[in-house]
């Protein structure tokens, strides 16, 4: 028998129902996104995976999270980069913020954090360059502060504009791959 792909076996290992509001739990194997509270959603499984397969995060990792909302993601790249790794998330909905943080918490992956974001500050600077950076809210142009807190060859995946990007930064560039229409809450701050 075959081993599961990693991000299989991350959604496997990362229980949806943990980090949703008690009155979402029964809606937690449904393929789409939930509502969490505060305008925010709990994204689709679907579109998460593809997310992560694109994202192609490996053990050791360092990574960054934005927009955690409920902490779901930054569960899921906990499990792929192992406790070799660290991600770290960010939320700028204190209120998330502190959900997350319980949610991620019950699952003892110490090597992730959920922290508030930074008043017009996008990402976590001070603890770049990242590996891999997922942004899991739609922004209305590439987000240029993100790209610069990858390492060279890191990459990066984003809705822009209604369009999931695949972002690889090659020196003071960015090599940009369209991989289909989707539908995301706003970035905020970007």
């Amino acid at each position: 028998m075959a081993a599961a792909d990693p991000v299989s076996a991350a959604f496997a290992a990362t229980p949806r129902t943990a980090f949703l509001p008690v009155d979402q739990v029964r809606f937690a194997g449904l393929d789409r996104p939930l509502p969490i509270g505060h305008g925010q959603t709990n994204s689709q499984p679907s579109t998460v995976r593809d997310m992560l397969v694109a994202l192609q995060v490996r053990p050791g990792m360092h990574v960054l999270d934005v927009g955690s909302g409920s902490g779901w993601t930054t569960a899921l790249l906990a499990h792929l980069v192992g406790p070799s790794g660290s991600v770290v998330g960010v939320e700028v909905v204190p209120d998330l913020v502190e959900r997350g943080r319980d949610a991620l918490d019950g699952l003892r992956r110490t090597w992730a954090r959920i922290e508030q974001a930074a008043p017009g500050v996008l990402g976590v600077p001070s603890e770049a360059p990242y590996d891999a950076v997922l942004v899991s809210a739609e922004a209305t142009r590439l987000p240029v502060p993100l790209v610069a807190q990858l390492r060279d060859g890191g990459v990066m995946v984003v809705p822009v504009a209604r369009r999931l990007l695949r972002v690889t930064r090659v020196g003071d560039d960015a090599d940009v791959e369209w991989l289909g229409d989707y539908v995301f809450v706003p970035l905020v701050g970007g």
